[in-house]
């Protein structure tokens, strides 16, 4: 397997690629692209992982950890860092994010994984491959161009439509859910327990900076400068960890980075309130994380009404929901500028009878079933 990647980050791709599980084999100049490497890695042999897996065990028994977070606590720091990510307690699986400076370029989903890593595309394959892809047919022409991180995909809003309306898709949210255990999530609760850093918010600050990465030259910085976990304390190391994070990010070279010190300053304030244990009720930067929250529909993910069920116009409340969405991306198929939110605002209607007018139907912005179905189909 391989990605393609900016050669700066040659060491930094190294280093996240390994800690997912993966063993990097090389990463040389890419000569047709000048200032891009082909970072090469293959999975582990299932021989060498089983011949190191009694030295790990005793490391850090992965049973050990798991057993020490409760279900409720792994949610709660997984909404933590998906208020970072995205502003919503429980991630917003329909996310596109384009960032000025960043390298990682396009990013999406519940977790913002990016197209310069290579992750994107890896989760939308995964994707595609399920039989039940509702929109698999739609994305698996492109998957060529996520592979090769073409950074054209940046500004292909049609594109970036149908990638909002994947969140509809349960398949597209739990392949998601997976992706991102497997790819964030455990590879940080194993590197927790190496460390001896057990409580569910010392595992959540690992886990957010294997998603916002670096967390390998952070934890290696801040051991040099505090001290080892083992030699100074779980907490002492943490908050020293954070301190550190924090200083690294408001002095980071990239524009993008330093605005995003609201992360440690938001686990400064839960270290400082005592909340090792994540216990709910948590307000994090004023969103609310309890078993109300952690239950709810997932924000921007639409399971009704069937397009045609209803008509759809401008009206307060407005119209919201799966036919919208499917309105919307038809449009966008068809060349309308249109962003597929699932919301049906003065812009959508403004934009639906611009096309009423131009393919011979009254143009009053109201869309019956009929207008619906040759959206939609």
């Amino acid at each position: 397997m391989n990605r393609n990647i900016p050669c700066e980050d040659c060491a930094a791709r190294t280093q996240d690629t390994e800690q997912i599980g993966f063993h990097v084999t090389g990463c040389a100049p890419d000569p047709a692209r000048p200032g891009r490497c082909i970072l090469t890695f293959e999975e582990v042999a299932a021989s060498a992982a089983a011949a190191t897996a009694p030295a790990r065990a005793q490391a850090a028994p992965a049973a050990g950890v798991t057993a020490a977070i409760t279900p409720t606590q792994v949610a709660a720091g997984k909404a933590i860092v998906n208020i970072f990510e995205t502003g919503e307690v429980l991630g917003d699986y329909g996310n596109v994010t384009l960032i000025a400076g960043d390298t990682g370029h396009l990013t999406f989903g519940r977790s913002q994984t990016t197209l310069g890593s290579g992750n994107l595309a890896l989760l939308l394959q995964k994707y595609c491959a399920n039989l039940g892809a509702r929109f698999g047919a739609r994305l698996k022409p492109s998957l060529p161009r996520f592979v090769a991180i073409d950074h054209s995909l940046d500004n292909d809003l049609k594109l970036q439509n149908v990638l909002r309306a994947t969140a509809d898709d349960p398949v597209m949210r739990e392949t998601q859910d997976i992706f991102f255990d497997q790819t964030y999530w455990q590879p940080a609760l194993r590197a927790a327990g190496k460390l001896g850093l057990n409580s569910p918010l010392a595992t959540t600050v690992v886990y957010d900076g294997f998603v916002q990465g670096a967390w390998a030259a952070m934890r290696d910085r801040t051991t040099q400068s505090a001290g080892a976990p083992d030699a100074i304390g779980e907490r002492a190391w943490i908050t020293a960890y954070v301190a550190t994070r924090r200083d690294w990010l408001e002095n980071n070279v990239r524009a993008d980075l330093r605005p995003t010190v609201y992360r440690m300053d938001a686990f400064k304030r839960l270290i400082d309130q005592g909340f090792w244990a994540l216990g709910l009720p948590l307000l994090v930067r004023s969103q609310e994380i309890s078993a109300a929250t952690l239950a709810a529909m997932p924000p921007g993910c639409y399971d009704g009404p069937h397009p045609g069920s209803r008509p759809i116009a401008l009206q307060a409340p407005l119209a919201r929901g799966l036919d919208v969405r499917l309105v919307q991306l038809g449009l966008s198929d068809r060349g309308v500028d249109i962003h597929a939110d699932g919301v049906f605002g003065q812009t959508s209607a403004n934009l639906v009878k611009t096309w009423q007018a131009q393919n011979g139907h009254p143009a009053n912005s109201v869309l019956d079933a009929a207008m619906i179905g040759e959206l939609t189909t």
